[in-house]
């Protein structure tokens, strides 16, 4: 009988390990597709790409710029972001620090953000953090916020 507990406690144990292996390996997949997205954000803003760039958000995606105005929902986020782009110029890029799961189809990316060679001469490096959803099969941005880092 201790025997047959012994081998059931070894199963269980071994199938909990592999369970926390399958999960992890699915949340460095997602970590990847995350980084991802967030990247071909980035690309089809700079190609001017509304078409591209409304598919990688979701119907209720929002923005927070740095000075604070929001832009609600898809379109607004598609249309502020490229006429933004197209007035400043410049290349955008996001270096994604950490990703954390609050859900199994939620996650933040958190990272730096940097507009450098600006028609306005002036180049920013701030902070972004994006939230996303895991809906229709892919991660989708639903929130982006921006901001500049404090001088404390």
């Amino acid at each position: 009988m201790r025997k047959s507990k012994l081998a059931l406690l070894g199963v269980l144990s071994l199938a909990t390990a592999q369970g926390a292996l399958a999960q992890s390996a699915d949340r460095a997949a997602d970590e990847k597709a995350i980084k991802a997205v967030i990247q071909a954000f980035l690309d089809k803003r700079d190609t001017n790409d509304a078409a591209g760039l409304s598919a990688l958000l979701t119907a209720d995606a929002d923005q927070q710029q740095t000075s604070g105005a929001m832009r609600r929902g898809r379109d607004a986020v598609v249309t502020g972001s490229l006429t933004t782009q197209q007035s400043t110029g410049g290349k955008r890029t996001i270096a994604i620090d950490s990703v954390r799961f609050v859900a199994a189809d939620v996650a933040i990316a958190d990272g730096r953000y940097d507009s450098v060679g600006r028609a306005d001469g002036a180049d920013r490096h701030m902070l972004t953090s994006i939230v996303l959803r895991h809906e229709a099969g892919a991660w989708k941005i639903a929130a982006i916020r921006n901001m500049l880092p404090s001088k404390e």
